[in-house]
């Protein structure tokens, strides 16, 4: 079932419901940037925040949360495991810190970050020690490969809920989402947008075809194909405008021709290879 609504749900292998769409504050600067642009997409009814220990900015999207006023569980809100904090100890005082960081009592979901060789195995421990010890409500991975899955199905006692990789039109994912699906770990998009590399022909042919912008097809062919997608924005037009994307469908046809741009290509660095 596709998305009808911005606060529509999927519902997670844990019962937990998590919004299809949300706001990603990946280099939205820490204080009144990251507190603006969080405040315009509440505003605009987006009710799914995702930071990260690494984006420095927990404190500004805790802070624009809390002045909203709007009940804590109207709103999911994602923050992840940084690298350098990975392991068992590690990872249990790194939860802490951005939990304190963010201020809202309880995390909706947390993710571990990368997969740091040799660490996240013992991370993973953590994550569902938080899992059990309830102030976590869904625990997950980003920047999984299959053999990453794999190697954690083998010895997790919870698998996870989510697995948030770089996704788009250039780089479909296609096998890594069948292995989620089959696992039933939802499947989450990060730079959907490619970086602002919208000027693709065919993304711009069908966007005229719809009466919608480039950004606008490529959002919506994330919920058509059950993809959880977090745009970045610090506009509060462009916030507005990306989530303009609940009142048209696209066909089949538009749909395997945007499949079809498929090159595997990356904006963001390889799982198998980072140095970070």
């Amino acid at each position: 079932m596709t998305a009808k609504h911005l606060t529509d749900t999927t519902t997670l292998n844990n019962g937990v419901k998590m919004p299809w769409f949300g706001l990603g504050v990946w280099q939205t600067k820490a204080g009144d940037e990251v507190e603006n642009a969080v405040t315009y997409a509440l505003n605009a009814g987006y009710r799914h925040i995702d930071t990260a220990a690494a984006y420095q900015n927990e404190e500004g999207v805790g802070n624009a949360v809390r002045k909203s006023g709007i009940p804590r569980n109207e709103l999911f809100i994602t923050t992840k495991l940084w690298n350098a904090d990975q392991g068992y100890d590690t990872a249990l005082r790194a939860f802490e810190a951005s939990n304190k960081r963010l201020g809202l009592e309880y995390v909706d979901l947390y993710l571990i970050h990368w997969p740091v060789k040799g660490k996240y195995k013992d991370s993973w421990k953590a994550l569902e020690k938080l899992y059990k010890d309830g102030v976590v409500r869904a625990i997950g991975v980003s920047n999984f490969h299959i053999h990453h899955l794999e190697d954690l199905l083998a010895d997790a006692e919870i698998v996870p809920a989510v697995n948030q990789v770089e996704c788009h039109p250039l780089l479909t994912q296609t096998e890594l989402r069948t292995f989620c699906a089959d696992h039933k770990i939802q499947f989450e998009a990060w730079s959907p947008l490619m970086q602002g590399h919208l000027d693709n022909e065919v993304l711009v042919n069908i966007a005229k075809k719809y009466n919608k912008t480039p950004a606008q097809v490529v959002l919506r062919w994330d919920l058509q194909h059950g993809i959880v997608t977090i745009p970045k924005s610090i506009r509060e037009s462009r916030i507005i405008e990306n989530a303009q994307v609940f009142d048209f469908e696209l066909s089949t046809d538009d749909m395997h021709a945007i499949d079809a741009l498929n090159e595997n290509r990356r904006f963001g660095a390889d799982p198998d290879n980072f140095n970070f």
